[in-house]
């Protein structure tokens, strides 16, 4: 009898290991590292729920900033598997030594918001100028980049006393765009150009208003596999799951769907 209880016992604690097998403790060997500009948080964040769902026991790690901070880490070296910027500029000058061909798998609308008390001033993009304190991105960032562009073409559009106006009341020039929209959300500006994915997470603090169509640019944002990644089945894997299941979370936060998913030129 004591030889069979024991027998029992030695069968049991065999048993534990197999179970736990089968969903493996987070190590360096299951862990993803996405590298993505400021204004994927919510989106990817979101999307990170399923994806670990799918591929169970892997841990995702992400690091939101600028995409001109990003591409500088992780040409500096900083470890990641996957990059996904908010322009191709800062993807192009990252993997133009490498082989990996990045896809578009979103894109983005700029627009202005405004604090509600200024919006008793400012109702058109026209009005902007009417704005006592304005935040810009700086224009290493894509969001002051494609602010740079949009004044550009409005001062063909609305003349260049539009362009000096808005200039003569920008206050400070941010590193992303979720500085740049704090700025609004905390009172301390009262106009700034977000994206409108950082727009709608901000609906209940802000009103929004649209840049016109020939004057506004559209954000296109390209994902890839980084260079020597430590963990590239993971990191297609995440790419794969942006580029189908993740459209929702994409479109729920405000993106619009790429022009189709292919390789950016």
């Amino acid at each position: 009898m004591r030889r069979s209880a024991g027998l029992l016992l030695a069968l049991a604690f065999a048993a534990m290991p197999a179970c736990k097998r089968a969903v493996p403790p987070a190590g360096p060997e299951n862990k993803l590292v996405v590298f993505a500009a400021a204004s994927l948080r919510d989106a990817f964040t979101t999307m990170e729920t399923d994806f670990v769902w799918e591929h169970r026991g892997v841990e995702v790690i992400f690091n939101f900033a600028g995409s001109q901070q990003l591409r500088t880490q992780l040409g500096q070296g900083a470890p990641a598997d996957v990059f996904a910027s908010a322009d191709r500029t800062n993807m192009d000058a990252l993997i133009q030594s490498s082989k990996a061909v990045p896809v578009i798998f979103a894109r983005n609308e700029p627009v202005v918001v405004v604090t509600k008390d200024a919006a008793t001033k400012v109702h058109t993009f026209a009005d902007l100028p009417a704005a006592e304190r304005i935040i810009i991105g700086v224009p290493e960032v894509p969001i002051g980049r494609y602010t740079l562009q949009i004044l550009d073409r409005a001062s063909k559009k609305l003349g260049p006393e539009f362009r000096r106006g808005v200039e003569a009341k920008i206050m400070s020039r941010e590193l992303d765009v979720r500085h740049v929209l704090a700025k609004v959300t905390l009172g301390e500006a009262d106009a700034a150009i977000v994206y409108a994915s950082d727009a709608r997470v901000a609906r209940d603090r802000v009103a929004v208003v649209p840049i016109p169509p020939d004057v506004n640019v559209i954000a296109e944002y390209p994902i890839s596999v980084v260079a020597n990644p430590a963990h590239p089945q993971l990191a297609r894997a995440w790419i794969e799951f942006v580029l189908g299941k993740g459209q929702q979370a994409l479109l729920d936060a405000g993106f619009q769907a790429p022009a189709k998913a292919s390789p950016a030129p």
